[in-house]
């Protein structure tokens, strides 16, 4: 700077200085004063410095401020324990819930995978809606095709689900396995964690068989062992050699313990998997290729399908529209859970509107009792800025406590979900509590405390604002008004605010009624599955998996072997029938995919269809007797149906109905026309018996077809009928077994009852958690009516000590405030009936098989609601009619 410069600069100091003086000695702020000297003398920069120095020290004073009112908010919400407890565990409820659902979110739908590039990782999948097959996978000669005509995929994967009778490991057991090429891995970008994976080198049926332990199968039952390398185990008829474990990552498309390759499999090395286009059993993975998208990739996909299927037509049924598709492997995986959880996040949604609703109420109640209070700092001078910094400060002591409860409540409330989830996509059995829970329990929590903070309204203040005082003036309309007569502390309460707690408590209810309607819904349909007759004995069939080879299917050793067991377990005391299958009704569903094709004498398909689908079933003799299934007609299977005798089937009667409407069913020829049987072979219909569905457990007729066991030589299912108690019969049984085959596993013994049970399993815990949901929330709504009634009834003591003492009577107001309830009920379920049949009809453009819940379930929602409400507004009403007339007249 130059000096004439620096010397003019002093001599604006010295004019500025002075001019300070004389304004601070006039009465002045300082800082004020400070503020017009610098504007005065054009100072800019220091003016811009100042006048960032006073907005901060006013920030400051006000986060200080906040914190003492903090302080003092405490100490009085210690004084209304009650409520403060209230308060803290509704938005507990809400909070928590919220918390755990989105951490389940966040884990399944939206965390990425651990592969490498798995954005570029798809999925294909090959369906037939009109055989309601959603996933009918690809064959080997499909896969060539797909490989052949892709240039937007880089490289295919391929997997294979299979069972494998496994030794080396502990006592004989069965393991679920994936069978793999060896670019699977490497498409999928996995890395091991010990050892090696999978690679080109050992695909080919020269290879050696070799294994991959999944990360879950090497910690949970082998303790993390490090000396499974090199290990020899036997696969069926196959052994191979562990060669690593894998990192921990998805199991998809499902759980398995082992992954091995090809040459561990005969059946991947036969002809038929090799040839037959029609014997779908692999899954398909692919990455895509460098410059490639997934809309290319999709587009050429399903080009080169349909001209596959143009170019093979006897393989693909015009009924079954089989069709193509490709997904990102992500989103494929969250897919089957994302409807089920968006469902759980607008149930916690809406617990927690409900319980802010809820905690609104208390709120604003506790406002207006505190309106003279409120009043007399008004009328003292305080702003509004203040008072609702008040109100913040207890908000946000209430809600950080509902916070801190609701995040541990929510821990273990995520280990719930998961396991849901987990029932519908593989991916949930990641998840696991993480700081997730925090941030979004403390988001959750300042929503709450804000909303909160500014429901109630407060005094008026003319001119106030957040940082000066004004002198008071009431608002019209406003929750606290001052009440004519001395002294500002009496005020009144006007009916804007009664109108408030009102919505609040009307919203309770419609919330409320849409959950409950829902979980009605659910309910309602779960009896109804529950109570559908089956045709089976339920309670005295056990069932029990005898696995033989990978397929289940035996030599003629393996027929004499289970011949022999039947006849011993027979004997046994208790046991009134044995019987072998191959197929555990609805545990194995899907397990021999969507049916076959067949044909049979004198039954010729109309214009424009196909020959009928039908289940394969292998059963030996006794099997429908052990299991109660009647016969309509003909005989059952016996001992002389064997290999190298005449072929026989059984046929269920809905297959004798619609191939033979004359009721000629026995001793006509039927035949599977599917390619999977090659040249079709005539067999005779010796039998025919009732309709079970094995499938599905809320069935109905099914065209199936049974075949001795004898001749098709497959079973590795053993059922016993029992006369007692079946589970008694466990151990007896397995004795036997191991006595004549000490390898053979023995596994998941149960009643067709339990194993019904347990695939309802899903659909019950869906009735649960949505009950569970609904259940809270009819609960904080009828305290939220109950809670605006007694607050009314508080709040009209001396209206109704008026009405008794011009002669109304007790019944009378008793009816009066019961009729209040009522009305905000009967409001509170129109509304949320018309917004939940509203958001349903949206919802179901976006969700498949999203249906409106029937006029039960919705009459039942709103009879519960109803009588819990008044119910609860019983007490309020109740105390109403027991007004003392003159204490009333006193009260105020």
């Amino acid at each position: 700077m130059r000096p004439d410069d620096r010397d003019l600069d002093d001599e604006i100091r010295g004019h500025m200085a002075l001019s300070v003086k004389e304004r601070i000695e006039r009465g002045e702020d300082p800082e004020a004063a400070r503020l017009a000297a610098l504007r005065e003398f054009g100072y800019v920069p220091a003016i811009r410095d100042s006048m960032r120095r006073v907005w901060y020290s006013r920030w400051f004073d006000q986060i200080a401020a906040l914190g003492q009112d903090m302080r003092i908010g405490m100490r009085s919400l210690r004084r209304a324990k009650g409520l403060s407890a209230t308060v803290v565990v509704t938005l507990a409820l809400g909070i928590g819930a919220n918390a755990a659902i989105f951490s389940v979110v966040r884990g399944v739908l939206l965390r990425p995978l651990v592969n490498r590039g798995e954005d570029r990782l798809i999925y294909l999948r090959q369906s037939a809606p009109g055989l309601r097959a959603d996933n009918m996978t690809f064959s080997v000669p499909e896969i060539k095709d797909l490989r052949s005509r892709a240039t937007t995929v880089g490289a295919f994967g391929e997997f294979s689900t299979i069972d494998f009778t496994m030794i080396g490991f502990g006592e004989p057991r069965v393991v679920r396995a994936g069978v793999v090429d060896g670019s699977y891995f490497e498409v999928l970008g996995l890395r091991p964690v010990l050892g090696r994976l999978l690679g080109a080198s050992d695909d080919g049926a020269d290879a050696a068989g070799a294994a991959v332990l999944t990360h879950r199968f090497w910690t949970a039952s082998l303790k993390s062992d490090p000396t499974v390398l090199g290990k020899t185990i036997r696969l069926g008829p196959r052994t191979a050699t562990v060669v690593g474990v894998l990192e921990p990552s998805v199991p998809y498309p499902a759980e398995t313990e082992i992954i091995a390759n090809i040459v561990t499999s005969p059946h991947h090395l036969g002809a038929t998997m090799v040839t037959q286009r029609t014997h779908r059993m692999t899954e398909l993975f692919g990455r895509l290729a460098p410059g490639a998208t997934l809309e290319s990739a999709r587009a050429e996909l399903t080009a080169a399908h349909a001209a596959m299927m143009r170019e093979h037509p006897e393989s693909y049924s015009a009924k079954a529209h089989v069709r193509v598709s490709v997904a990102r492997l992500r989103d494929q995986i969250a897919a089957p859970a994302r409807t089920i959880l968006l469902v759980l996040v607008a149930a916690a949604a809406v617990v927690f509107v409900i319980a802010c609703s809820n905690v609104a109420n208390l709120i604003l109640a506790r406002s207006i009792r505190r309106e003279g209070e409120l009043a007399v700092r008004a009328a003292l001078g305080a702003s509004r800025g203040a008072l609702r910094r008040t109100l913040l400060a207890e908000s946000l002591v209430l809600c950080g406590a509902g916070a801190v409860l609701g995040v541990l409540l929510a821990g273990p409330l995520v280990s719930l979900v998961a396991r849901f989830a987990a029932r519908f996509s593989v991916r949930a059995l990641e998840v696991t509590v993480d700081a997730s829970l925090l941030w979004v329990g403390a988001g959750l929590a300042m929503i709450a405390a804000v909303l909160l903070a500014f429901i109630p309204r407060l005094p008026s203040s003319s001119g106030a604002s957040w940082f000066g005082p004004a002198s008071p003036s009431p608002r019209p309309g406003s929750g606290l008004a001052p009440r004519q007569g001395p002294g500002l502390a009496s005020v009144r309460i006007t009916p804007g605010a009664n109108r408030r707690l009102r919505i609040f408590a009307t919203t309770q209810i419609a919330f409320s009624f849409v959950l409950l309607a829902g979980a009605g819904t659910l309910l309602i349909t779960l009896v109804a599955v529950q109570r559908a007759s089956t045709g089976y004995n339920m309670r005295q069939v056990l069932a029990i998996d005898l696995p033989t080879t990978a397929l289940g299917v035996g030599d003629a050793k393996e027929m004499e072997l289970y011949q022999e067991m039947t006849r011993r377990i027979g004997e046994l005391p208790g046991v009134a029938g044995v019987a072998l299958g191959n197929f555990v009704p609805w545990r194995d569903a899907g397990r021999l995919g969507p049916g076959f094709q067949f044909a049979a004498e004198g039954y010729a398909p109309a214009d424009g269809e196909e020959n009928p689908h039908g289940r394969l079933r292998v059963v030996a003799p006794g099997f429908f007797a052990v299991l109660g299934v009647p016969f309509f007609a003909g005989r059952d299977f016996t001992n002389d149906d064997r290999s190298g005798g005449e072929l026989v089937v059984i046929v269920s009667q809905s297959v004798a109905e619609r191939l033979f409407p004359d009721g000629q069913a026995i001793d006509r020829q039927i035949w599977w026309t599917d390619p999977y049987f090659g040249t079709p072979r005539p067999r005779r219909i010796v039998g025919v018996v009732a309709d079970v569905d094995d499938e599905n457990v809320a069935g109905g007729p099914a065209l199936t077809i049974y075949h001795p066991v004898q001749q098709l030589r497959v079973a590795g299912r053993l059922f016993v009928h029992a006369s007692s108690d079946p589970y008694a019969l466990v151990t007896p049984v397995t004795r036997i077994i191991r006595e004549m085959s000490a390898n053979q596993p023995v596994e998941r013994a149960a009643t067709l009852e339990d194993v019904r049970a347990d695939v309802l399993a899903p659909a019950r815990l869906n009735a649960f958690v949505v009950s569970g949901f609904a259940g809270i929330a009819l609960l904080i709504a009828v305290v939220g009516v109950a809670g605006v009634l007694a607050f009314s009834v508080s709040a009209r003591t001396r209206e109704f000590g008026v009405r008794l003492a011009i002669g109304s009577t007790p019944r009378h107001l008793l009816l009066k405030v019961l009729s209040e309830g009522a009305v905000i009920v009967a409001i509170g379920i129109a509304a949320g009936a018309v917004g939940g049949y509203a958001f349903a009809g949206v919802a179901a453009s976006y969700f498949e098989n999203l249906s409106l819940p029937g006029a039960l379930p919705v009459l039942g929602a709103a009879v519960v609601l109803a009588g819990a409400a008044v119910s609860a507004s019983l007490l309020p009403a109740v105390r109403a009619a027991h007004v003392d007339v003159l204490q009333a007249l006193r009260s105020e």
